[in-house]
Parts: C-alpha cells; sequence; structure tokens
C-alpha cells in the first residue's frame, strides 16, 4: 500500500463524485480489516506504528469520501481546483436573499417551537439540495467544469450550514 495514493486510490474506486456508497463502505471494512493496529499488536516497532498510519489514512480517507461535500471538495482539490471559500464568498444576489428567508423561517419556526414546520423546512432544503448535488455530479464527473463545480460546492457549503443549523433547531424542541 503507497501512503501517498490519494483517497479513491486508496480503496481502489474511480475518481469521481458519483461514488457507490455501499462499495466504498466494503472497501473500508476490507482496507480497515487488513491494517488494523490490533492485528499487529505482537509485530516490531515499526510494523506497528505504520500500521496505525494505515489505519489513521484509511478512516480520514473514507471519513472524506462517503460524504458528498467533502468529496466534492476532495475531487476538486484532487483537480487542481480550490473551492476557497475563505476567499471568495461572492454569491448571486437571488441566492443570499434565498438563504435570508430560508433563515428567518427557521428562526420563526424556532421561536414558535413549530416542531413539523422545522421539519418541513427541512425536508424542503433537503431535496432541494439532492438536486444541487446531482448538478455537482454533472459538473464533476461528466463535464470535468471545475469552476462551476467550486462555485456550487460554495452555495452547498451554506446550505448544509442551514440543514445544520434546521436539525439543531429541531433537537432543541425535543430536550
Amino acid at each position: 500500500m503507497d501512503l501517498t495514493a490519494d483517497f479513491f486510490s486508496l480503496f481502489d474506486l474511480p475518481r469521481a463524485f458519483r461514488l457507490n456508497v455501499p462499495e466504498l463502505d466494503s472497501r473500508f471494512r476490507d482496507v480497515q480489516g487488513r491494517v488494523h493496529p490490533d492485528r499487529f499488536a505482537s509485530a516490531s516497532e515499526h510494523e506497528r506504528r505504520l500500521s496505525m498510519q494505515w489505519a489513521t489514512r484509511a478512516n480520514e480517507a473514507y471519513q472524506t469520501l462517503k460524504k458528498p461535500l467533502t468529496r466534492a471538495r476532495y475531487l476538486l482539490e484532487l483537480n487542481g481546483g480550490d473551492v476557497e471559500a475563505e476567499n471568495n464568498t461572492a454569491m448571486s444576489a437571488d441566492f443570499l436573499l434565498a438563504q435570508m428567508e430560508w433563515r428567518e423561517a427557521v428562526m420563526e419556526a424556532r421561536a414558535g417551537g413549530d416542531h413539523h414546520e422545522l421539519e418541513r423546512l427541512y425536508n424542503r432544503l433537503s431535496g432541494d439540495m439532492a438536486g444541487r448535488y446531482k448538478e455537482v455530479g454533472r459538473l464533476l464527473d461528466d463535464e470535468k467544469d471545475f469552476t462551476q463545480a467550486a462555485d456550487r460546492v460554495r452555495r452547498l457549503m451554506f446550505l448544509e450550514k442551514l440543514l445544520s443549523e434546521i436539525d439543531d433547531a429541531l433537537a432543541s424542541l425535543e430536550d
């Protein structure tokens, strides 16, 4: 095994956004089974250390590839692209206005203790994001348009944060 291999190569998967997640899960378990430190408990210090490095690398790779947002960011990085989330915060006025409306609706539902409205918002946003992830898949896998994909990923970063806020609001109502 090569510790410098990209995460897709580590699991012998194609470099693609559209990933067969059950296959990723299976490959991860296979790799972990081969490199898990417990298997090297009686090995030399060097072999134990190498096993730990491999297990850590496999976990990092798996965590990155299993989530669509981090997988998209990683693919952009592999292809010389960067989301530039810290430097490029420019978004269209329509997108920003929609963000404000979403946040306002979440705040109102949370303040009113409206669990059903928060669930409705969560489901609506999840559906919207699913379509956006399909677009990212098309841009990354089919068109190789990394500039447009980076823009869409930046937007999805905002939406993932909003989805997390709705999830937090739902959890706070359940307490």
